[in-house]
Protein backbone atom coordinates (compact mmCIF):
# COMPACT_ATOMS: atom_id res chain seq x y z
CA UNK A 1 0.00 0.00 0.00
CA UNK A 2 1.41 3.64 -1.11
CA UNK A 3 2.32 5.49 1.67
CA UNK A 4 -0.28 9.28 2.03
CA UNK A 5 1.68 12.00 0.35
CA UNK A 6 2.18 14.51 2.77
CA UNK A 7 0.23 17.68 1.95
CA UNK A 8 2.44 20.36 3.89
CA UNK A 9 6.49 20.89 4.43
CA UNK A 10 7.90 19.97 7.35
CA UNK A 11 9.59 23.18 9.69
CA UNK A 12 12.60 21.57 8.85
CA UNK A 13 12.05 21.50 5.21
CA UNK A 14 10.78 25.20 4.97
CA UNK A 15 13.97 25.91 7.21
CA UNK A 16 16.39 24.22 4.31
CA UNK A 17 14.39 26.04 1.13
CA UNK A 18 14.77 29.45 3.19
CA UNK A 19 18.09 28.96 4.10
CA UNK A 20 18.46 27.75 0.03
CA UNK A 21 16.21 30.73 -1.44
CA UNK A 22 18.62 33.23 0.62
CA UNK A 23 21.58 32.31 -1.02
CA UNK A 24 20.42 31.41 -4.83
CA UNK A 25 17.52 33.19 -4.72
CA UNK A 26 19.29 36.78 -5.51
CA UNK A 27 19.80 37.14 -9.03
CA UNK A 28 23.52 38.01 -8.18
CA UNK A 29 25.05 34.94 -6.16
CA UNK A 30 25.27 32.84 -9.12
CA UNK A 31 27.38 34.78 -11.09
CA UNK A 32 29.60 35.62 -7.87
CA UNK A 33 29.81 32.05 -7.37
CA UNK A 34 30.44 31.75 -11.37
CA UNK A 35 33.45 34.73 -11.36
CA UNK A 36 34.98 32.95 -8.37
CA UNK A 37 34.93 29.51 -10.00
CA UNK A 38 36.76 31.03 -12.64
CA UNK A 39 39.54 32.46 -11.18
CA UNK A 40 37.95 36.13 -10.37
CA UNK A 41 38.63 36.27 -7.03
CA UNK A 42 39.51 40.06 -5.94
CA UNK A 43 36.51 41.85 -5.05
CA UNK A 44 37.49 45.16 -7.72
CA UNK A 45 37.75 42.13 -10.61
CA UNK A 46 34.69 40.43 -9.47
CA UNK A 47 32.73 43.57 -10.02
CA UNK A 48 34.48 44.45 -13.26
CA UNK A 49 33.67 40.92 -14.60
CA UNK A 50 29.85 40.66 -13.50
CA UNK A 51 27.87 44.00 -15.30
CA UNK A 52 25.52 45.42 -13.85
CA UNK A 53 26.67 44.63 -9.94
CA UNK A 54 27.42 47.50 -8.06
CA UNK A 55 29.93 47.69 -4.99
CA UNK A 56 27.17 47.48 -2.17
CA UNK A 57 25.34 44.00 -3.56
CA UNK A 58 28.70 42.83 -4.55
CA UNK A 59 29.59 42.99 -1.30
CA UNK A 60 26.17 42.06 0.88
CA UNK A 61 26.61 38.88 -1.57
CA UNK A 62 30.32 38.05 -1.00
CA UNK A 63 29.17 38.29 3.06
CA UNK A 64 26.09 36.32 2.26
CA UNK A 65 28.13 33.45 0.76
CA UNK A 66 30.69 33.96 3.47
CA UNK A 67 28.07 33.94 5.68
CA UNK A 68 26.54 29.94 4.72
CA UNK A 69 30.37 28.34 4.12
CA UNK A 70 29.99 28.74 0.71
CA UNK A 71 33.12 30.99 -0.17
CA UNK A 72 36.03 31.27 1.98
CA UNK A 73 37.93 34.88 2.64
CA UNK A 74 41.89 34.98 2.27
CA UNK A 75 43.65 38.07 3.40
CA UNK A 76 46.88 38.85 1.68
CA UNK A 77 48.25 42.06 3.29
CA UNK A 78 51.67 41.99 2.29
CA UNK A 79 51.89 45.52 1.16
CA UNK A 80 48.70 46.85 1.14
CA UNK A 81 45.00 45.98 1.45
CA UNK A 82 44.40 42.64 -0.45
CA UNK A 83 41.87 40.11 -0.12
CA UNK A 84 40.40 37.12 -2.70
CA UNK A 85 37.77 35.07 -2.24
CA UNK A 86 37.70 31.32 -3.21
CA UNK A 87 34.99 28.57 -3.08
CA UNK A 88 34.76 25.94 -0.26
CA UNK A 89 34.18 22.05 -1.17
CA UNK A 90 30.69 23.48 -0.58
CA UNK A 91 30.98 26.25 -2.79
CA UNK A 92 32.19 24.05 -5.56
CA UNK A 93 29.49 21.75 -5.42
CA UNK A 94 27.23 25.01 -5.58
CA UNK A 95 29.13 26.16 -8.74
CA UNK A 96 28.42 22.55 -10.23
CA UNK A 97 25.29 22.62 -10.06
CA UNK A 98 25.14 26.53 -11.13
CA UNK A 99 27.08 25.01 -14.54
CA UNK A 100 24.80 22.01 -15.12
CA UNK A 101 21.85 24.96 -14.59
CA UNK A 102 23.30 27.08 -16.80
CA UNK A 103 24.13 24.09 -19.76
CA UNK A 104 20.34 23.37 -19.15
CA UNK A 105 19.55 26.93 -20.24
CA UNK A 106 22.03 27.15 -23.06
CA UNK A 107 20.20 23.95 -24.21
CA UNK A 108 16.55 24.50 -23.76
CA UNK A 109 16.95 28.94 -24.21
CA UNK A 110 14.16 29.07 -26.77
CA UNK A 111 11.87 27.55 -24.30
CA UNK A 112 12.93 28.71 -20.80
CA UNK A 113 12.49 32.44 -22.08
CA UNK A 114 10.10 34.06 -19.90
CA UNK A 115 6.60 34.86 -21.68
CA UNK A 116 5.58 38.44 -23.21
CA UNK A 117 3.68 40.56 -20.78
CA UNK A 118 0.40 40.61 -20.24
CA UNK A 119 -1.80 43.16 -21.98
CA UNK A 120 -3.51 45.01 -19.04
CA UNK A 121 -6.87 45.56 -18.86
CA UNK A 122 -8.01 48.62 -18.26
CA UNK A 123 -11.38 49.61 -15.84
CA UNK A 124 -13.19 52.05 -17.81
Amino acid sequence: MKSPQRKFLTLAERSAYRSLEDVVGCKWSAAVVAAIQRGVTRPGKIERYIPGISTKVLTERLRKLLDYGLIAREDLSDVSLHVEYHLTPTGEQLAGIIEQLHALNTVHSETTQPAPPRARVSKT
